[in-house]
């Protein structure tokens, strides 16, 4: 393939020169001016970022999960028990509309992010702004005397902490030379796994306390973002550049993109999105497998269904750091992505025919190292194949977001009527769930390795 095509295949156009920051006073609101004016290929190379952006970025994504999974995991829980003990289901319903928040709101934050010209630069007034927000969900929700004002106050603080993690990432797609995206997604995917625990640890040491459950968590989780926000500087653009008037029609249109356009976004968007739907398709019933392949009630397997969270967080984050250096190293990504797809799918396979627990946590750590590796690589590979990495991508890293939450709202509706279709016994219902996601994670990671053709 020429170097032609593949720019046109993935739907960037090639430019002479990339831009360099540069030290001179108002020289970086004129690099940016032209950055913000022309567009890169994914095999453009920008400047190496330092070590310290890298464990920036880090500690912003551990903060942006903790602030969330504290409330998730333990918080939310705890106040559904006092302020509905008759209707703990509503949880659901909760965290439910927080995920539809920053589903509706990301492409939309993402647009008026990249069009942002503040002397703070595009991402910064918005990663402060978001965390104040995210901070007054949490202290609505902690005072909350009724489920409804729960159920404001948790899309508020989803609108903030969710959205301030995506301009995170929006940031690493300003930034990030294709050489560091591997490593770096390693890096946020170890982190990501060690917030899960930390959020609610963090929660539960205050399990006494209305308002401390809910904030210290939250508060911890700002302090990393506000971190990020102040030390990764960018220029004034006041002087850039200006956007295209941000119209109502325009800010509608966001939400879509041409997918002809950019074939390989489109087709990688695809793989994720069949992956995930996979991954979440058997998460969702994994406490029910269990039982049902072990033969006990579920009251019963607390304890086993632990083990088994640490022993797939520990593998997750294995495969996650050493497929994200390995794959900057070896300048590879779908070798891994398709690794991913034959490991879950072998995983799954393992613990189906498990006729023990220890067969059956073999087969699970497998399908956790698969999870870990697509974690990390496809992340790399998403922000290779970021359309006008430049100028839009806070929207378009908003519109990948959907091939993740998506899955995560779908999957759990469509997962009984993929059950119905089995005729045999409990256990191989639940076992035919896993072979069906084990089948859509294989067919996700061959969709990226065949049709996505400017990366290697």
């Amino acid at each position: 393939m020429t170097e032609r095509e593949s720019a046109a295949t993935s739907g960037h156009r090639k430019v002479d020169t990339v831009p360099t920051l540069v030290s001179e006073e108002g020289g970086e609101a004129a690099m940016i001016a032209e950055q913000l004016t022309h567009q890169t290929t994914p095999g453009e190379d920008r400047p190496r970022v330092s070590a310290v952006y890298v464990w920036l970025v880090v500690l912003a994504t551990f903060g942006s999960i903790v602030a969330l999974v504290g409330p998730i995991g333990y918080s939310l829980s705890v106040l559904l028990e006092r302020i509905a003990p008759e209707n703990k289901e509503f949880l659901g319903y909760v965290t439910g509309v927080g995920a539809l928040v920053v589903v509706l709101a990301g492409p939309l934050v993402g647009i008026l992010s990249d069009r942002t010209r503040s002397r703070l630069g595009r991402r910064r007034p918005w990663l402060i702004g978001l965390t104040m927000v995210g901070l007054a969900g949490l202290l609505i929700v902690s005072v909350s005397p009724n489920v409804w004002i729960a159920l404001l106050g948790w899309g508020v603080t989803q609108l903030g902490f969710g959205i301030a993690g995506l301009q995170v990432t929006s940031s690493m797609g300003d930034r990030l030379p294709e050489s560091q995206r591997g490593k770096v997604a390693g890096l946020t995917g170890v982190a990501t796994m060690v917030a899960s625990i930390a959020g609610v640890g963090l929660a539960s040491a205050f399990a006494t306390s209305n308002l401390l459950i809910f904030l210290f968590p939250g508060l911890v989780g700002a302090t990393f973002i506000l971190l990020f926000a102040v030390f990764v500087k960018e220029p004034d653009l006041r002087n850039a550049a200006a956007p295209e008037k941000v119209t109502m029609g325009s800010l509608l249109s966001g939400y879509g993109y041409n997918v002809k356009k950019y074939k390989d976004f489109s087709w990688n968007w695809l793989g994720r999105f069949l992956f995930n739907f996979g991954v979440t398709l058997s998460s969702t019933f994994t406490t029910f497998f269990f039982a049902a392949k072990l033969g006990r009630p579920v009251s019963q397997i607390g304890g086993i269904v632990a083990i088994a969270g640490l022993l797939g967080i520990v593998f997750t984050v294995g495969g996650a750091a050493l497929s994200g250096f390995l794959s900057d190293r070896l300048k590879r990504r779908k070798p891994f992505i398709l690794l991913a797809g034959v490991l879950f799918a072998v995983g799954a396979v393992i613990a189906w025919l498990a006729p023990d627990l220890p067969v059956l946590l073999i087969g699970l750590c497998v399908l956790q190292i698969g999870l870990g590796i697509f974690s990390a690589v496809d992340q790399a590979l998403y922000l290779d194949v970021l359309p006008e990495q430049d100028t839009q991508a806070g929207r378009f890293v908003a519109i990948t977001q959907f091939s993740t939450s998506i899955p995560q709202v779908a999957a759990p509706l469509l997962a009984p009527a993929f059950l119905l279709l089995g005729a045999g016994s409990e256990e191989d219902n639940y076992g035919l769930l896993y072979l069906i996601s084990a089948g859509f994670a294989l067919i996700g990671g061959l969709v990226i390795l065949l049709r996505v053709k400017s990366v290697r």
